[in-house]
């Protein structure tokens, strides 16, 4: 092989691993979307006002396998390990294959880290800098509400809401983009969520097709992910990203969440 085309071979792959990472981090808010228990979470009540439903914990460990598709037909596996301090930190561990770990990341109210160990490109930005990047805002706060399928943002004089049969329709616009939710008038979970830039072409969708039992509250055991993204150096592409948990534990006791972007 030229010395050309192992350069260009290993190019490429270094841009796979990349973007693998990416879609990951951009994954963390929705994997949790399973619960321990085999109990589906059922209820004969229904809210005849909206309530909003926000989760209750301080610590929480998981683990998810994930699976993402790409457009191409490349698919990607890997398994993600979590870990998150209410309204304070979430911390992840990536491994997509042999046991290695090939990244690590925190998640603060201030900005996303990821420690690349497979090529060294790491990620230290504000989520400013990441939506200028990848053409999507986040923030720690919606990370956990979309992560829990809460609504996205606090009820606001802003907001309008509708009530359709047994679910109400929630639209939602803040900073740099709009949000549409659908949500359960049962147990006030968000079934159904698009959240659309206002700036540029990234979009994010989710689906939450039913909810299991945990801890006495309603999570959703299934998630199905869409993504368009405004890749570095890389056209917008659209992802499927599908998430199985495997093992969630809601703590009291206090976790560790180690970190150095220097080491």
């Amino acid at each position: 092989m030229s010395q050309n085309s192992w350069k260009k071979k290993s190019r490429t792959r270094n841009i796979m691993i990349s973007r693998f990472l990416l879609l990951s981090v951009l994954s963390l808010f929705v994997m949790l979307g399973c619960a321990r228990k085999t109990t589906p979470y059922v209820t004969d009540e229904i809210m005849e006002e909206f309530e909003v439903s926000s989760f209750d914990f301080d610590y929480l460990s998981a683990r998810s396998r994930i699976v993402v598709e790409e457009k191409n037909g490349k698919t990607t596996k890997g398994t993600l390990n979590l870990r998150a301090k209410k309204d304070s930190i979430i911390w992840f561990s990536l491994t997509p294959g042999l046991g290695i770990e090939a990244a690590r990341g925190i998640i603060t109210s201030d900005k996303i880290q990821i420690k690349n160990r497979m090529n060294g490109k790491d990620i230290d930005m504000t989520f400013q800098e990441f939506e200028e990047s990848y053409g999507i805002g986040l923030s720690l706060y919606l990370f956990q509400n979309i992560l829990f399928a809460d609504a996205p943002f606090e009820l606001s004089y802003r907001d309008r809401l509708v009530r359709i049969g047994q679910t109400f329709e929630l639209f939602q616009r803040r900073e740099n983009a709009n949000f549409r939710s659908v949500i359960s008038a049962q147990h006030g979970k968000v079934m159904e969520l698009i959240g659309e830039s206002t700036k540029g072409d990234g979009r994010i969708s989710a689906t939450y097709p039913e909810f299991m039992e945990l801890d006495g509250q309603p999570f959703s055991d299934k998630i199905l992910i869409k993504m368009l993204l405004n890749l570095p150096d890389r056209p917008s592409s659209n992802l499927l990203v599908n998430l199985e948990i495997s093992r969630v534990d809601i703590l009291d006791d206090p976790l560790s969440f180690p970190f150095n972007l220097k080491e």
